[in-house]
């Protein structure tokens, strides 16, 4: 058993190292420039481009980007590999590959009106790869919309106190969006009473949970129930349990209409708040760490109590390459990430310097967060299985034991550290919706019929990305969920980094290609290869070459693994191809710079 401390220690060392050294000349590399006005100074409308001060940028660029992904994903590859590898890839790989993916992602958009990563692409290879590029990324983000909605509907049944919490806060929320952008008041004292509010509001979460059907057995016997009976009559209320499948369609529901919303009305300053009980979590859970082991104050020894090393194939009898980088996926380098980036955060970025912040410094707090899952797992040690129901409480569980260094008890430290999930998850859902709207309106550009105004307007668009989200959750195919989105998410995270190295060879001959285009080749070969097994030896080999299976198999479960086999198919071809267009033009404006096509003053 090795103290958890040591874990803490090596990953800051690192991180510190990473924004210290590499971001600075990252940020050298990209030139920014504060006398360069942004997007959101240059078209500043109230709705979209809306100028943020740092801090509350920052607060809503790392509540969207952490979402349940770098909690569960390293609490999976923990129990599966052993806390060994999932650190490894966690404390190098952050640094040198996701906080720079990131940075980048956020960095090209400014470049270029705050415009998406498929725009981006679009510029240097041409409208068939912006077009593929934006494809991909939407029908991602309805995966992504899909597992966060799920998640944060596990949660609330699992936790009954994140729900009356979770609500309270969304209305202070919007009640800070009037008094700082209406009413013009204070920005300082403003951020106090509103912050002390949500915190009181944690305590009222406590003291009257919420449910809107019979919850989990370990919610408090407090619990209010507004609907008696099993509700058997809701969707997927069989496979997910009553007041899970309730919860869902009201999630979504929110997420649509917040995203239609003006980004000062609820996005801002819900991310602002969410962002202090984030810290708040995170940093608290890290402090208790060095607290407890320094001063023995918690309730049981901070030690590692998972095996270092289960060895290659793990203890559910799969491959540690390529899995485990795919399984750990957000807390170290994550597709979704770069449509944050160019999607919400580049059109709020007040000057160009706070990009090394927001973008690589809110990376490294992600991967703060996915250490601080990894030794919640290797506090409690649960049994080998993974996925969504092993992560949630175990996370809780784990962090609720980390801040009883703080004398805090378990039974108020565990729901606590579950409403800091679904802090992540629920800025997530609606920012993922959001976006998903910008993908459309540039795929679709002038809509030229009814259709397409639907689809590019802020309302149609979130039904046509929520309907088809929950027919996915109600579908009950939850595995299928999860693999698809971890494939398609660092698949995405490639093309994000293929998407800067093209931009950065268009900029100048001179400009290195490495930082940007070697961690490029590693997410894509890992990814394919990911994938390949997932269609060939999880589905093809697993399922359809196996008598057995075949024989027990119902007509949803083939057609679950057609449609996983087609959709990995699909999703390699993409990729491939837009691999091969960026290194098309590559080669070419390296043989004729003059071709290149892009200088700093070009937005």
């Amino acid at each position: 058993m090795v103290q958890v401390i040591w874990l803490v220690a090596a990953v800051l060392a690192l991180f510190s190292v990473g924004y210290l050294g590499y971001s600075r000349y990252l940020a050298q590399f990209v030139e920014l420039d504060d006398s360069r006005a942004t997007p959101a100074h240059k078209y500043e409308d109230g709705q979209e481009y809306v100028p943020a001060k740092k801090p509350v940028l920052l607060g809503h660029h790392y509540s969207s980007i952490a979402g349940g992904a770098p909690i569960v994903g390293p609490i999976t590859a923990g129990v599966v590999w052993g806390w060994v590898p999932a650190l490894a890839w966690i404390a190098i790989g952050n640094p040198l590959m996701g906080s720079v993916h990131d940075f980048v992602s956020l960095s090209a958009s400014l470049r270029h009106e705050g415009k998406s990563i498929g725009y981006i692409i679009g510029e240097y290879v041409g409208e068939r790869g912006k077009n593929m590029l934006l494809w991909f990324a939407f029908l991602t983000i309805i995966l992504v919309v899909a597992v966060f909605a799920l998640v944060v509907a596990i949660v609330f049944n699992a936790y009954p106190e994140a729900a009356t919490a979770s609500l309270i806060y969304i209305g202070l929320a919007v009640l800070l969006g009037a008094y700082l952008y209406q009413l013009n008041l204070p920005f300082i004292p403003g951020t106090v009473a509103f912050v002390t509010a949500m915190f009181v509001g944690v305590w009222v979460g406590t003291q009257y949970p919420l449910a809107l059907f019979e919850p989990a057995s370990r919610a408090p016997a407090s619990t209010f129930v507004l609907f008696s009976g099993s509700g058997s009559w809701i969707p997927a209320a069989g496979s997910l349990g009553a007041n899970t499948a309730a919860w869902v369609p009201i999630i979504l529901l929110y997420g649509a209409l917040a995203s239609a919303l003006p980004v000062w009305v609820l996005l801002q300053p819900r991310d602002y708040l969410s962002s202090f009980l984030l810290y708040t979590g995170v940093g608290g859970a890290l402090l208790a760490i060095i607290v407890g082991t320094v001063l023995g104050t918690s309730s049981q020894p901070l030690v590692t109590n998972l095996e270092p090393f289960y060895g290659f194939i793990g203890r559910s009898g799969a491959p540690l390459f390529p899995l485990l980088f795919i399984t750990i996926a957000c807390g170290t380098i994550s597709g979704f990430h770069s449509l944050v980036s160019s999607g919400t955060t580049s059109k709020q970025l007040n000057q160009e310097s706070d990009a090394r912040l927001i973008g690589y410094g809110g990376m490294l707090g992600e991967g703060l967060l996915a250490t601080v899952a990894l030794i919640s797992v290797a506090l409690v040690a649960p049994e080998v299985g993974g996925g969504i129901g092993l992560a949630l409480p175990t996370f809780a569980t784990g962090g609720g034991i980390i801040l009883t260094s703080f004398g805090i008890p378990t039974s108020f430290g565990g729901p606590f550290m579950a409403l800091v999930l679904v802090s992540f998850l629920l800025t997530s859902t609606d920012t993922a919706v959001r976006l998903g709207r910008y993908m459309m309106e540039e795929i679709i550009g002038t809509p030229e019929s009814s259709v397409e105004s639907f689809a590019a307007d802020r309302y149609g668009n979130a039904v046509v990305q929520a309907v088809p989200a929950y027919v996915l959750i109600t579908s009950g195919s939850w595995l299928t969920l999860w693999q698809l989105f971890g494939g398609a998410n660092q698949l995405l995270a490639a093309l994000a980094l293929l998407t800067a190295t093209v931009w950065l060879a268009n900029w100048s001959e001179s400009k290195q290609l490495v930082s940007t285009g070697g961690p490029m080749v590693v997410m894509v070969t890992i990814t394919v290869i990911g994938l390949l097994w997932l269609a060939i030896h999880d589905n093809i080999y697993a399922k359809f070459l196996d008598s057995a299976w075949m024989a027990e198999a119902t007509t949803f479960a083939m057609v679950s693994a057609v449609v996983q086999i087609l959709i990995a198919f699909v999703l390699i071809y993409l990729a491939l191809s837009l691999v091969v267009m960026g290194y098309r033009n590559i080669q070419r404006v390296r043989e004729n710079p003059s071709e290149g096509g892009f200088s700093p003053g070009d937005d």
